[in-house]
């Protein structure tokens, strides 16, 4: 960890994470089947989708997938780009990899999430898969952990900085919840973007990353009218 810390790598690499090709091409089906009913796919995606789950280089484009988030979240440190922003429909086979390398994923960072190494971590993507936090949570004892939207790993951070560009001067950072103060949003006018949160402090219950980043779909609508992006 010290060493990953120090050249800000993430630990996972994409041959140790426990996949089998028929579990995963039956999630990405699934998937797929979900995100169509709800709309969230066009037919033709959807056709894309079905054929990738039933092709058996599904695996290389998840391993290229997996990779091409690594670089974008490594870059300064030289770690290669992959080919897959240049694969046909490589939006839609994001959307659909993100859900449904989740649960992979997430497995892995159970195992990380207990180690007290975990502690090193100093950077804003995350220490596992390279994942950026798509949420955070303020915990009772008011710190802020950063939640990864690839693996659900969660990471202690600066209560203010903002993980995107590190500004934590107050005088501009905007914070805006919401009316029981169950949820938040911490935008910088820095770099114009935001992270929504999840305040532990007086909540009933522990966060629950994917409910809760549907429960705050008005919050995300509030931001982006007030000019701030995810």
């Amino acid at each position: 960890m010290q060493r990953h810390q120090a050249s800000a790598t993430p630990l996972l690499r994409f041959e140790n994470i426990p996949l089998d090709l028929s579990d995963l091409r039956l999630v990405v089906r699934q998937t797929a089947d979900v995100l169509r009913r709800y709309g969230a796919l066009e037919e033709g995606d959807y056709r894309k989708i079905q054929s990738l789950g039933r092709d058996m280089q599904l695996i290389e484009v998840t391993g290229q997938w997996f990779r091409n988030g690594l670089a974008k979240q490594v870059a300064s440190v030289g770690m290669p780009a992959s080919n897959f922003a240049d694969l046909d429909g490589a939006e839609v086979i994001d959307q659909v990899l993100t859900v449904s390398m989740r649960p992979f994923l997430s497995r892995c960072a159970e195992v990380l999430q207990q180690r007290a190494e975990l502690s090193l971590w100093t950077h804003s993507h995350c220490a596992l898969c390279g994942g950026q936090p798509d949420l955070s949570v303020i915990t009772p004892s008011a710190e802020r952990h950063l939640i990864c939207g690839r693996c659900e790993l969660r990471w202690k951070w600066e209560t203010l900085a903002c993980p995107y560009c590190r500004n934590s001067e107050k005088a501009k950072i905007t914070s805006f919840a919401t009316s029981d103060g169950q949820y938040r949003v911490y935008a910088c006018d820095v770099c114009r973007r935001y992270l929504k949160a999840y305040d532990g402090r007086r909540a009933s219950r522990p966060v629950m990353p994917i409910v809760d980043a549907v429960a705050t779909l008005p919050l995300d609508a509030a931001a982006i009218q007030r000019g701030y992006a995810s």
